[in-house]
């Protein structure tokens, strides 16, 4: 069987065969944890989610992750129905249930809610958002660099859905996936509407070339938070990291690449479109990063400590 290798990899973990889940309030058995078919996210993607890590008995970066999910909400006229406390506390409590305390990810889901009938019309979700929380013991364990492949779909304009929007409807970026890995890459490499290298299909994209670090401009992909604090500690440590356009030719010259997002934190790459680029483990800025990255989340966590003190 051919190794299956993601951007998502995980140790497995027997743990995780009885986990409780948290459903509208309820803390329940993994077997138990069901949300009804008449669901506007089961339907129709109508919905909005965080994916958030939790180092140390501290979730990373809670603040900026509370205040996208609420933004979203908005933007979809969702009312979530709790307050940002509120959620926390569903958070915390979820994790407490299962006994977790580091190497944890959680994935904090909230849709329009159960409809009358099943029919597009929003208005026909009359009872209330859905939330439901799933937490997993899962440490990343990706023992190599990944490969990309350039596919023809490509992150959309604003007018048709907002690439920034982090909603249940991923549909677009899961043919991209597909796309890469029938052409034997593990993630698809995604470009913008005007053809300029932007993001892959689950997560942020960055090159290091002669010494500076590139990313796309943000304006067609989501704005990862882990992607804000890489350029925040490149910034800090005097790293020159620039936001601009810029095309595969770049791309295949560059010296590094590799990948943000909140689970996996920077994913090296060492193959696009069949061109090498660096080595399969992580090149010397992407460790150094790496290390930025790392010491970052735990002054996060002290902050944090501080103030409950």
């Amino acid at each position: 069987m051919t190794e299956v290798v993601s951007t998502h990899d995980a140790r497995p973990d027997s743990r995780n065969d009885n986990l409780k889940i948290y459903v509208n309030g309820e803390i329940l058995p993994r077997s138990e944890a069901k949300v009804s078919v008449y669901d506007s996210g089961f339907m129709l993607g109508d919905g909005v989610w965080e994916g958030i890590r939790l180092y140390h008995g501290h979730w990373a970066f809670l603040d900026e992750h509370l205040d996208r999910l609420f933004e979203a909400a908005k933007a979809i006229d969702l009312d979530i129905g709790k307050t940002p406390d509120e959620v926390k506390a569903a958070l915390d409590a979820t994790a407490a249930a299962n006994g977790m305390h580091e190497d944890v990810h959680a994935r904090l889901m909230v849709t329009r809610g159960v409809k009358d009938k099943p029919f597009q019309d929003p208005r026909l979700s009359r009872s209330g958002p859905t939330i439901v929380i799933i937490m997993e013991f899962s440490a990343p364990v990706l023992g190599r660099g990944i490969r990309l492949h350039t596919v023809p779909i490509y992150r959309g304009l604003p007018v048709t859905q907002d690439p920034k929007l982090n909603s249940h409807s991923k549909l677009n970026c899961i043919l991209a996936g597909i796309h890469a890995q029938k052409a034997g890459a593990e993630e698809a490499l995604m470009l913008d509407p005007h053809g300029f290298v932007n993001t892959t299909n689950s997560c942020n994209f960055f090159i290091v070339r002669r010494g500076e670090v590139w990313t796309s401009t943000g304006d067609y992909c989501m704005n990862g938070i882990t992607r804000a604090k890489v350029i925040q500690v490149c910034r800090e440590a005097g790293i020159t990291v620039r936001e601009k356009n810029f095309s595969l030719v770049d791309t295949y010259g560059a010296d590094e690449a590799f990948l943000t997002g909140t689970f996996g934190a920077q994913t090296p790459i060492y193959e696009i479109d069949g061109r090498r680029i660096g080595e399969t483990t992580p090149g010397s800025m992407t460790s150094r990063i790496q290390e930025l990255y790392k010491s970052l989340v735990h002054r996060d966590i002290e902050g944090r400590q501080k103030q409950r003190q």
